[in-house]
């Protein structure tokens, strides 16, 4: 039988990702059950605390046992938790040893969503790959540039340590994670009986591009703001180094550096974003929403659309457009 812990921190932890995961990993001891099977699962909420309070004293749970008691387990689960970062990891300190002491003995280590924060201040996804939601990836980057964010991806599975992209994706890393210890037939029950869409594995069409501005380089802030008003035009790197009065690698240097981004990199998200806003709003084909966004090549708009969402321009406009949809 297989242990799973689901860690309980302190503050204000997603409750979804708690009952859900338990929720989820009971039904299938129910499913064996009612095959006449003995269960697969162990599965307790392990905390540091006796009792753990939130949302401002209107919720309470009460862990099962806490780290001191589990010797041994198979699959950490860290829910999502909510609130200022640095203070969320000093709360949860007391985790942090226990939690590489069980990696070291052979546990998978499962973060979801925002627990990723936590999970990263062991030390354990140090040159590895990670996803989180994507509106904290910058946040992220910047607590933890030793780790190799993938913001787009829904899952990451490395050497034992799993981590889910943003909200509701923590299900399909839980069908991941059933799949492996419980295998595919097991996973596409779950799937069913959960209705959870099997085998996603971006989150780029949800993501909103957000320029990095949280930052105190302000000519590098002036450049952001030209480049937001001025997609459509055609702007070149050296053009932009001569309006702003510094050389070509000098600028790229620290736009790079504050924006997590390259300038043709940055053009091409605040490019994308407004072509998206168009396809999502309005009556216009993919031609038009090409030309309103400042490309004139619809190879290379294509290209670039699916790259930064996952879709064609099509697809997209089918997915988000109510009027699309509604036909």
């Amino acid at each position: 039988m297989k242990h799973i812990s689901i860690l309980i921190p302190e503050g204000n932890i997603s409750l979804v990702n708690v009952e859900g995961c338990h929720q989820i990993f009971s039904e299938i001891n129910g499913v064996l059950a009612r095959a006449g099977k003995p269960p697969m699962f162990k599965i307790q909420l392990v905390g540091i605390r006796k009792e753990t309070t939130m949302i401002k004293g209107l919720f309470s749970i009460r862990p099962d046992v806490l780290i001191g008691e589990v010797e041994h387990t198979d699959l950490i689960i860290i829910p999502a938790i909510y609130g200022q970062k640095v203070q969320a990891i000093e709360d949860n300190k007391e985790f942090v040893p226990w939690l590489i002491q069980q990696y070291k003995q052979g546990a998978g280590i499962a973060s979801l969503c925002i627990g990723v924060f936590l999970l990263a201040s062991t030390g354990l996804l140090k040159g590895k790959k990670a996803a989180t939601h994507w509106v904290e990836a910058d946040a992220f980057r910047e607590m933890f540039p030793d780790v190799n964010l993938v913001p787009d991806k829904i899952i990451t599975d490395e050497q034992g340590i799993y981590t889910s992209g943003g909200a509701y994706s923590w299900l399909n890393l839980v069908l991941y994670l059933i799949e492996k210890f419980a295998g595919r037939d097991m996973a596409i029950v779950c799937s069913k009986l959960f209705e959870i869409q099997f085998e996603r594995n971006s989150q780029s069409a949800f993501m909103i591009f957000d320029p990095q501005k949280q930052h105190e380089d302000d000519v590098i802030k002036q450049v952001q703001e030209y480049i937001e008003k001025n997609y459509e035009e055609r702007i070149s790197v050296d053009d932009l180094a001569m309006k702003f009065g510094l050389s070509r690698r000098n600028l790229e240097r620290r736009f790079r550096k504050v924006t997590f981004n390259s300038i043709v990199e940055y053009l091409q998200r605040v490019r994308i974003e407004a072509a998206k806003q168009t396809l999502e709003r309005n009556r216009e084909n993919v031609n038009e929403a090409m030309y309103k966004a400042g490309y004139n090549d619809i190879k290379a708009f294509r290209t670039t659309f699916k790259k930064l969402t996952g879709l064609s321009p099509l697809e997209y406009r089918n997915k988000y457009n109510r009027a699309a949809v509604m036909a």
